[in-house]
């Protein structure tokens, strides 16, 4: 059984080929780059399983399906696009999200065992799976929250919110008129209820609607800083692997 490790960071590859290989599976490669994985895989057969991050050095990992012709099967190992793990495991082996619980690893490694020793791995449709991971099943997302505010509830639609943000272990809802509202939800939570066309998670405390973008600004280390009309009270940042992702969303 011939696997490969596709990922980013190299200290990451060896943390996840520890966990295979301590699963009596046998890594036999690691690639860390768009271009390095496509010269690999034009030189050498192709693997059985390869475990896929998705977003690499210079580029999106989708690049290495579209130019080469690729049948193995794959277990994807992102941190990326919480609200896609549930489109794309109608469609292939499984999504784990970083960082990797050594159960949820050992159970899809099981899943692929079972596929490989009852058929030969199926080719997969990368195209589609591209598209969900992009372009998420409809759905209806959240249109309005409903706040608590001492014994009244308020209403806020969805086009009134600038940004929303955590601070202190809260999740607070930032509005166009300037003012701050505590909310029950996570920016996990908010990440499967929001329309992901219109709002983007930049950072592990901003999420933000496109409608709010005032300004984009080069910033330190390859991120982005992002101007919103007005929340001032701290710099919204686009971290540095998301940039790329980012700007696809952006058009």
């Amino acid at each position: 059984m011939n696997i490969i490790i596709i990922e980013d960071e190299k200290p990451a590859a060896r943390l996840l080929q520890r966990k295979v290989e301590k699963l009596g599976l046998q890594v036999n490669q690691m690639l860390h780059s768009v271009e390095e994985s496509i010269n690999w895989f034009q030189n050498n057969p192709h693997p059985d399983l390869i475990f896929l991050d998705i977003q690499l050095s210079d580029g999106l990992s989708f690049e290495i399906f579209e130019a080469i012709d690729i049948k193995s099967a794959v277990i994807f190992t992102t941190a990326y696009d919480e609200y896609a793990l549930r489109a794309f495991k109608l469609n292939s082996i499984d999504y784990l999200l970083k960082p990797i619980d050594e159960e949820d690893l050992e159970t899809a490694i099981s899943k692929f065992k079972n596929q490989f020793q009852k058929s030969s791995i199926a080719s997969l449709d990368f195209e589609m799976i591209k598209k969900m991971l992009i372009n998420p099943i409809d759905r209806e997302y959240k249109k309005r929250f409903t706040i608590k505010m001492g014994q009244q509830l308020k209403m806020i639609n969805i086009d009134e919110v600038e940004c929303f943000f955590s601070e202190n272990k809260g999740t607070y809802l930032h509005t166009f008129d300037n003012r701050d509202y505590l909310l029950d939800n996570t920016l996990e939570q908010l990440e499967t209820e929001l329309n992901p066309e219109d709002f983007y998670r930049v950072s592990r405390k901003f999420i933000i609607p496109l409608k709010a973008i005032k300004e984009i600004q080069l910033y330190s280390n390859s991120r982005l800083k992002v101007i919103l009309p007005t929340y001032k009270e701290d710099e919204v940042i686009v971290s540095r692997e998301k940039v790329g992702d980012f700007k696809t969303w952006l058009g």
